[in-house]
């Protein structure tokens, strides 16, 4: 591998980011090494950068779980990814544990998540294990006017709302409810749409609240203007206008803040499904026992299910999800300047850093 090979590593919370040089592993059987075309910047990284998360590998660590690349190495096992344009999943499961034999990859116990448990995509190169890597197909990618690089959000903020909505059995006819539209619950919304809910989305943002208007959003409310019984009443209403049950509802709550959980929460009704996708530190109280009365269920969603990455890729390609109009490259090296701007709220679009940019 090239001396110029670099990543850079987080030291300490919230301290500068370090560029420093290293010579990729050599995969070993059944691993891989993918050199890089994009990581996207997701606020899984922000919350180890800035709030002190704490990561399974200790510090000094390379962030970044939104990898796509090309494979430009192989170990024994894995030579048939040679050459082949890869999405790295954000959670690499063994594939080979009991978990994994029954399905459940996604909590197997030896599974391998890039910036948490081994060195991260902020980097020239990665070496992963090759099980659950997606394919790209790259004639595909070309025509559907998109970079390598841009289809590194697939890895987790397309796939993780993909894998909720299908956990949800959302179905033509459903209304569904995205709490918090920017990164990954934009995607919720376009994929629940893609499954053919009827979407009423939900932020304190109205920029984010018009762009997702135009993406798949039947109803955009902005939960400054209304909020609790308001805000459950509105959809209410907008249900019996559109001809939609007032039992069901299916609901996402993608915000990652204590506020956005107590609103996903407020909205159960009967037999509705509550997915927390998103992610917070802080605690919320909840009235358990909303549950058991509206027979309703509440899920979580880790990560997603190696099996489903192709199909939410075919989203993407398709057309079915709109990609480009909600990211946005920068140059890798500008690493440290993008998660200011990402913490303070400065950015419009998910940024994707891009090595050699």
């Amino acid at each position: 591998m090239s001396v110029e090979s670099h990543r850079w590593e987080m030291t300490a919370v919230a301290a500068p980011l370090a560029r420093t040089p290293f010579e990729p592993a050599a995969p070993q059987g059944g691993e891989v090494t993918v050199q890089i075309a994009g990581c996207g910047v997701c606020h899984t990284d922000l919350g180890f950068y800035y709030d002190g998360v704490r990561t399974n590998q200790p510090l000094p660590l390379t962030l970044g779980h939104e990898i796509s690349g090309h494979v430009v190495a192989t170990g024994e096992g894995a030579e048939a990814w040679q050459d082949q344009a890869v999405i790295v999943p954000a959670v690499i499961p063994c594939g080979s544990c009991e978990l994994c034999q029954r399905g459940h990859g996604t909590i197997c116990r030896a599974q391998k998540m890039p910036g948490n448990d081994i060195h991260g995509g902020f980097a020239t190169h990665i070496t992963v294990p090759a099980h659950g890597l997606c394919a790209v197909d790259e004639q595909r990618l070309a025509a559907a006017g998109l970079q390598l690089a841009d289809v590194s959000v697939v890895a987790d903020a397309v796939t993780t709302p993909y894998q909720a909505v299908v956990q949800a059995d959302v179905q033509p006819g459903d209304l569904a409810i995205v709490i918090g539209v920017g990164g990954v619950g934009g995607y919720a919304v376009q994929v629940a749409a893609a499954f053919g809910a009827t979407v009423v989305a939900v932020d304190v943002d109205q920029i984010k609240l018009d762009a997702i208007g135009e993406s798949g959003a039947a109803l955009a409310l902005n939960a400054r203007d209304v909020s609790g019984r308001d805000l459950r009443k509105a959809i209410q209403g907008f249900a019996r206008e559109q001809g939609l049950r007032a039992t069901e509802w299916k609901i996402f709550e993608c915000s990652g803040t204590a506020a956005g959980q107590a609103t996903a929460y407020g909205l159960l009704t009967f037999g509705a499904h509550l997915a927390v996708v998103g992610f917070t530190m802080d605690t919320v109280e909840l009235r358990l026992s909303n549950l058991m009365a509206f027979h309703a269920k509440a899920q979580g969603n880790w990560g997603c299910d190696v099996t489903l990455y192709p199909h939410a890729l075919d989203l993407i390609l398709d057309g079915r999800v709109k990609l480009a109009p909600f990211v946005e490259q920068h140059p890798l090296d500008s690493i440290q300047e993008i998660f200011t701007a990402a913490h303070a709220h400065q950015l419009s679009r998910r940024a994707i850093l891009v090595p050699g940019a």
